[in-house]
């Protein structure tokens, strides 16, 4: 048994070397487009003579950023706590509410009208209220990012769910499958690349929500961090912020696209990547 797993293992290792010269092949126009940005910025703050309260340079960014790395790591996590749970509590409202609407005439003309006319307030209006009532703590940054990745969440899952042709259902009638069987095996798939557009889009969303509360009324989190360093004449320290919430952003992106390519490895969105 020993000797014929060896050899499954040893041929695993080539693939994954293969699949990572495969990534770097693809990502080196990305890399090497953001290494030419920061080397000239790097050297149009000296060739201009801007002011290091104006502009600083990367290498002072990372430098200073680094020496007040437990902070902005603390900051970091708080601040991603906030986007993660929002946005999880997003999805998990956002989604069956969405299946609902898509299936119910009654909702379609009472509630779903009503998210429409939410979305079309501009969601820092209610950090102040919800922070007043509720106070510094996690709670009202949390409400925030789920009123932020809510709408888009549930407007791409109604669609998804309402946009399977009749035909493909009168087929799966046809066959003798149920409404359940219909859902689990048809309908659901069906809508599941539509509905990762909305989980994409409100993942883009989350940090910005979580800042705008932060931005409002926080004692904690970057973005009460950028608004201090800020206020207290250190662009320096305000871009190692941004550079953190960044970096958010993108590990959130990322989770929801590794989700998107183990649930739904058949679409063509994924099988071009």
């Amino acid at each position: 048994m020993a000797s014929s797993e060896k050899p499954a293992e040893t041929g695993r290792l080539p693939a994954l070397l293969l699949r990572l010269a495969g990534s770097l092949q693809r990502s080196w126009p990305f890399l090497a487009f953001f290494v030419g940005l920061f080397l000239c910025w790097e050297w149009s703050v000296d060739l201009f003579g801007i002011p290091a309260y104006i502009l600083p340079k990367p290498s002072e960014i990372v430098a200073k950023g680094w020496a007040d790395i437990p902070r902005l790591s603390n900051y970091f996590l708080i601040t991603g706590l906030e986007s993660f749970l929002g946005y999880f509590l997003a999805i998990a409202v956002g989604l069956p509410m969405g299946l609902a609407i898509a299936f119910s005439p009654i909702l379609r003309r009472t509630i779903y009208p009503f998210f429409v006319s939410l979305e079309m307030v501009p969601k820092i209006a209610f950090a102040p209220l919800f922070i007043s009532w509720l106070g510094f703590g996690l709670l009202p940054k949390v409400i925030i990012v789920v009123l932020v990745c809510f709408f888009p969440v549930a407007l791409n899952a109604i669609h998804a769910f309402g946009s399977l042709s009749d035909e493909l259902t009168r087929f799966c009638r046809s066959t003798g499958a149920g409404p359940w069987r219909t859902f689990w095996k048809v309908r659901l798939p069906a809508a599941l690349p539509q509905c990762f557009v909305g989980f994409k889009y409100a993942a883009v969303n989350a940090t910005v929500g979580a800042t705008i509360a932060e931005f409002i009324g926080s004692d904690q989190g970057l973005g009460f961090y950028i608004q201090i360093v800020t206020g207290n004449m250190r662009p320096d320290l305000a871009f190692a912020g941004i550079f953190f919430l960044t970096v958010l952003g993108l590990l959130l992106f990322g989770m929801v696209t590794l989700a998107e390519r183990l649930l739904i490895p058949w679409h063509i969105s994924v099988r071009r990547h």
